[in-house]
């Protein structure tokens, strides 16, 4: 029997019954803040601090955040089965349905952040984030940027819907659930803003209210609530990581607040992956910093021409790029061909690699890659 605390069986739709979650907060009883809870809160809370005061020693923050949302971008959708690599990712040419996806995601990413500048959180916003992360690819059919009009379920490929695991509020109570999830958006009574958003984010996929793309707004929120919130300065944080590495967990927990209300179990969940995550963002950070101290250092022990140091700040922000992409980024500063010998002289030094693309010759700074790409492969 599912437990009334979380919501309650609705319409009978097709031989099963479809969930309608109650508001939030969980009442009857409220969250229970045990002392393992409040422990990992602190701890969460202290690490994700930790984060946001790592751009202070970053020499360009805005490089770094590009390439974290960037990551985040591929682990969300890697969660839904996306097969693009992370050098696929900062390829300014998606190409194939995957990379689509994922630079899909950047773009919304950088939409909702451009819009909380003059739009708080809203059902407005989540409508136009969904606009953008369906504008093409995959699921660009399947209504991008509005509500769905018909009951979907969540199940194995293919299912129906006698065999799905979880099947989501019915349509006639679709838009009730959402204003009652807005309304939490902004009600201004004391929560703490790691304990909020760990139910919103459930509670907006526990309601699923698109035909598809649920998951990848789902974690966005988790993103733009911070920000709104003012806990990050800047998108830092790629919680997929964590999410991916404990998919089946995520899911579980997920589905046992509907079956089993088990509210504290899943907000238990979200704080030790706000950590795990935490930590290895600020250690990413770190060794990214470290590196680009030694190569600048090596660069100006042993220089590689007069404009070295501009063309490897440049590599840092396009990792996988061409030389005519790279001249380009200078802003004609320097000519194709020297900046091609630059290149060249880099690949000799191991700080670069070269293969052969399409039309261009391709490098790839791996030993930046190489810290970015941890955990996406």
């Amino acid at each position: 029997m599912v437990s009334q605390r979380a919501g309650r069986p609705g319409i009978q739709i097709g031989g099963v019954s479809a969930f309608s979650p109650n508001p939030l907060p969980p009442m009857n009883p409220p969250l229970e803040l045990d002392g393992e809870m409040v422990m990992l809160l602190a701890e969460a809370e202290r690490q994700l601090g930790m984060l946001n005061g790592i751009t202070t020693i970053l020499p360009n923050p805005d490089l770094f955040v590009d390439m974290f949302v960037r990551k985040e971008s591929l682990l969300s959708s890697q969660i839904e089965g996306t097969q693009a690599s992370f050098s696929d990712v900062v390829s300014d040419d998606p190409v194939t349905e995957d990379q689509i996806e994922v630079s899909n995601y950047v773009q919304a990413m950088r939409h909702g952040l451009s819009r909380l500048k003059e739009l708080p959180l809203c059902l407005r916003l989540i409508c136009e984030i969904h606009g953008k992360l369906l504008a093409t690819g995959r699921g660009s059919a399947r209504n991008p940027g509005a509500f769905r009009d018909g009951q979907n379920w969540i199940g194995p490929a293919n299912c129906t819907i006698e065999q799905a695991t979880y099947v989501p509020p019915p349509v006639p109570v679709l838009k009730e659930a959402l204003n009652d999830l807005e309304a939490f958006f902004h009600d201004e009574t004391p929560f703490a803003p790691l304990l909020k958003i760990a139910l919103i984010h459930a509670q907006f996929e526990t309601i699923h209210p698109f035909w598809d793309g649920n998951g990848r707004v789902g974690r966005l929120l988790i993103t733009f609530w911070l920000m709104q919130q003012k806990i990050l300065d800047r998108p830092l944080l790629y919680l997929s990581l964590s999410f991916k590495r404990h998919r089946m967990e995520y899911y579980d927990r997920l589905n046992a607040i509907r079956l089993d209300s088990a509210w504290e179990a899943w907000v238990k969940f979200f704080l030790r992956c706000v950590a795990e995550s935490s930590k290895e963002a600020i250690d990413a950070a770190r060794r990214i910093l470290a590196l680009q101290q030694k190569l600048f250092a090596e660069l100006d022990a042993n220089p590689v021409g007069r404009h070295g140091r501009q063309i490897l700040e440049a590599l840092f922000a396009q990792p996988s790029s061409t030389r005519t992409k790279i001249t380009k980024a200078l802003g004609g500063t320097l000519s194709s061909p020297a900046v091609g010998e630059a290149l060249e002289k880099f690949v000799s030094r191991g700080i670069l690699t070269r293969s052969e693309g399409k039309r261009n010759v391709v490098y790839t700074f791996a030993p930046y890659l190489d810290i970015l790409e941890e955990g996406t492969l």
